[in-house]
């Protein structure tokens, strides 16, 4: 990294000037600068509606960067030690898209976990790519998927020779990482390129001590939350690509489907949080990572719940650890994730990032202060000597792997029928269920549907997860390919 460089914030300079030129504006946004809508200034600040402009000379344009934006995304590429760097603004979604597109065509072969975020089934909707799952480990006590085998995956590849990539979670969003640079060389010795989702990793590229980074591994392509673990907006996003892709080929891609107006609030902040992470990011990740290891411990002394963390590590299924996830396991106590994320949230103020049927996570990242994780440590121990109860058993999301009958994109657009939930057992379905977040399908378009899948989603309806996906709001009914 030239640490001299990344003191620069090319965009973030290009708007300040042009703040200060107080220039007349005759082209959108309508607000102009604010003082058509005098309500949302009252909301979010004249300097940020000042700030919404459009595309124009002195300010580059996202679809072909040529001057401010180009040499942002250089110093994203260098700050990340990738060879090219694309600043998104459709969110890591668009970026998960952009690299499947990429190199996955019609009817070519991926291989892959189940437990993808929803973006990765739809990418392969789009275009017309095969599926191939690896058989998943899962942690029986905590009921999660874990990491990727690089038995299994070679296994998966040499059953499946013409496949053209492989696509690996860095971490997964209950902090699991795989053996990526095992992974990467396997991958590359087939020909097959190397995609990872890092939407939960950015601080792996900056933070000591923590995962490989998915570039550091060898992957030929990344998909980077910034707005996440990195600080800037929500919806700002950062696609990272070795030297083994073409760029120009990349840039058509992400031109396909990203927004030809894209907002500066969103590329700006991308600009300064690089800035800021490549200035102060290995003191700030070493900061939350102290956090996290004290709220692990604080929580385990409890008892009752299990604060997980690097006692999950066995080189294979569990390559690697995020230290910086604070992932609570909650059903010892009688409750489950969502409902522990409720009684947070409603009686204790407090909002953590999601709550499934097993767990919790609270995440930490460099905006979190100590006094924020005693407040949490001390909810929790409340919950427990309040609402403790006996432990239900019932089946874990993570435990059930539906069978791929057939492809996402030929089930999309299959003719379907609606049916009551509970008659739908030995079907195919025609649309996506699942939890969000963390939005990883419980079934997807032509997945056949069984009744662990059916008792699983009136169990999660019933302890309020939040699901997604159904066309039906009630859940009662599932479409189904006829």
């Amino acid at each position: 990294m030239n640490l001299i460089q990344q003191y620069k914030a090319p965009i973030y300079d290009a708007l300040e000037s042009f703040r200060r030129q107080r220039v007349v504006p005759f082209d959108v946004p309508g607000h102009k600068r604010g003082r058509g809508n005098p309500e949302l200034v009252e909301l979010l600040g004249e300097k940020c509606l000042s700030l919404d402009v459009n595309s124009m000379k002195p300010l580059d344009n996202l679809g072909h960067p040529t001057s401010v934006i180009r040499q942002a995304e250089e110093l994203a590429a260098d700050a990340f030690g990738a060879a090219h760097a694309f600043l998104m603004v459709n969110g890591t979604t668009s970026s998960v898209q952009a690299m499947i597109l990429s190199v996955v065509q019609s009817g070519q072969k991926i291989i892959l976990p189940r437990n993808v975020h929803k973006s990765v089934i739809n990418a392969l909707i789009l275009s017309g790519g095969v599926p191939v799952y690896v058989p998943a480990s899962v942690n029986e006590r905590i009921g999660i998927a874990l990491g990727m085998d690089p038995k299994a995956v070679e296994q998966t590849m040499d059953e499946n020779p013409d496949a053209v990539a492989v696509f690996v979670n860095n971490p997964t969003y209950y902090g699991i990482c795989s053996d990526l640079t095992t992974i990467a060389g396997l991958a590359h010795d087939r020909g097959m390129k190397l995609l990872v989702d890092e939407a939960h990793g950015t601080h792996l590229y900056f933070g000591a001590g923590l995962p490989v980074s998915g570039i550091a591994a060898g992957a030929d392509m990344t998909a980077v939350s910034m707005h996440k673990s990195g600080g800037s907006l929500t919806q700002s996003s950062i696609l990272l690509c070795s030297d083994s892709m073409d760029p120009d080929h990349v840039r058509r891609i992400i031109n396909l489907s990203q927004t030809t107006s894209a907002s500066y609030l969103l590329l700006s902040s991308l600009d300064i949080s690089r800035r800021n992470l490549a200035l102060r990011g290995a003191e700030s990740f070493e900061r939350v990572s102290r956090m996290g290891g004290y709220a692990r411990d604080e929580i385990n002394e409890i008892g009752g719940y299990y604060a997980y963390g690097k006692e999950l590590v066995d080189g294979r299924d569990v390559f690697d650890f995020d230290q910086t996830k604070l992932l609570v396991y909650t059903r010892d106590i009688g409750l489950t994730g969502i409902e522990v994320y409720d009684l947070l949230r409603d009686e204790y103020d407090i909002q953590i990032e999601f709550g499934d049927i097993g767990n919790i996570l609270a995440y930490i990242s460099i905006g979190d202060r100590e006094q924020d994780i005693e407040r949490l440590v001390g909810a929790l121990e409340d919950i427990k000597c309040d609402r403790q109860k006996e432990p239900e058993k019932t089946w874990v999301g993570d435990f059930i792997q539906p069978e791929m009958a057939i492809g996402p994109r030929e089930a999309f657009y299959a003719e379907k029928e609606t049916i009551h939930l509970l008659n739908a057992s030995g079907r195919i379905s025609g649309e996506t269920v699942m939890c969000y977040p963390p939005g990883i399908p419980i079934l997807t378009p032509g997945e056949r549907i069984s009744p662990q899948i059916i008792e699983y989603i009136h169990f999660a309806a019933e302890k309020g997860c939040s699901l997604q996906g159904m066309m039906d709001e009630e859940m009662e009914t599932l479409s189904v390919l006829l």
